[in-house]
């Protein structure tokens, strides 16, 4: 398998397997699906799986079987413990591998889990990479993901025409666990960003702004951002669905901050960012959106953020 290269990667003779179908799997396995590859799915609850199915995919009971159909198989699931199970466990992925598979693992995870799995994937005669994803439901939808990856570099390499439909952006980052360590990268970047992000909208809406209009100069200047352009137009709007779970970020952050602590650093504004986040959740919205960070950090000033007044200009300061 290492001597793989892109033309074997091919509609016409490589079987996909998807394991996870939630609000950014569902999307990235249509995206392969349309361009015409076998899909075989498998997913937890059934339901999310649908859709796949209707539009031709095969449905699998269990991750097993998912991978004893497919060549190139790939998870996204929430959290370190459900990727042990779905590859891991006694009828997970790397039982149903046969030797040449490919195991893609795109949840964000431990590198050492990430490592753990290679180690034993290898064993067995098996490629696995770790490639976790920034972009959102947005960016899963659009296929327009970033996909950070570590792994066997002739594999990643190998799998071009697939990151092609994901994402706009796919780096190889080195060795097994990389792709996870450049996502922990990219999540502390974005935790300490987030908080800007609610707590300038705050001022903005207390000082008698229109926000949206406020974003019009902000957004396009040195503040600019991902979260200020596809965030802050939700947060105005009270629009608080999930495109990432704040639950999954606050287990992002934790990755990072246990990481941090093995290599000796300090990193006060993650910390911050995962205390903020904590008391989002223990208000009842852990299955919210990232963006219902704003909930939190308007509390703190005594605002209720989805009750505020509509005409700002009865908010202005003294």
């Amino acid at each position: 398998m290492t001597d793989m290269n892109s033309s074997e990667i091919h509609p016409s003779k490589t079987r996909i397997g998807w394991v996870g179908t939630g609000v950014m799997g569902a999307s990235m396995a249509g995206h392969l699906q349309r361009a015409g590859y076998a899909m075989n799915v498998y997913n937890r609850t059934p339901e999310k799986a649908q859709r796949l199915v209707d539009q031709g995919a095969v449905w699998c009971a269990t991750p097993q079987a998912v991978a004893s159909a497919s060549d190139v198989i790939f998870t996204i699931v929430g959290y370190p413990h459900d990727v042990q199970e779905v590859i891991l466990a006694e009828q997970g992925v790397l039982k149903g591998c046969r030797p040449g598979s490919v195991i893609v693992d795109m949840t964000t995870s431990r590198p050492s889990l990430a490592a753990q799995i290679h180690a034993q994937a290898i064993a067995q005669g098996v490629l696995a990479i770790d490639a976790p994803v920034s972009g959102g439901d947005v960016g899963a939808r659009n296929g327009s993901l970033s996909i950070m990856i570590g792994g066997d570099e002739a594999a990643v390499n190998s799998l071009k025409p697939i990151w092609d439909l994901m994402g706009n952006t796919w780096v190889y980052q080195g060795s097994a666990g990389s792709g996870q360590h450049t996502k922990m990268v990219n999540q502390i970047l974005i935790a300490s960003g987030m908080v800007g992000v609610c707590e300038a909208l705050l001022y903005g809406h207390r000082a008698g702004l229109d926000l949206a209009t406020v974003l019009k100069s902000v957004g396009s200047g040195a503040a600019g951002s991902w979260s200020l352009s596809n965030l802050a137009p939700r947060i105005i709007k009270n629009d608080f669905e999930p495109g990432f779970y704040v639950e999954h970020f606050i287990k992002d952050m934790g990755i990072a901050i246990q990481e941090s602590d093995r290599m000796g650093l300090a990193l006060p504004g993650l910390s911050l960012a995962r205390q903020l986040y904590n008391a989002v959740a223990s208000q009842g919205h852990g299955r919210s959106g990232t963006q219902a960070l704003q909930l939190a950090v308007s509390s703190l000033s005594g605002l209720d953020w989805e009750e505020r007044c509509k005409d700002n200009s009865n908010e202005m300061l003294p």
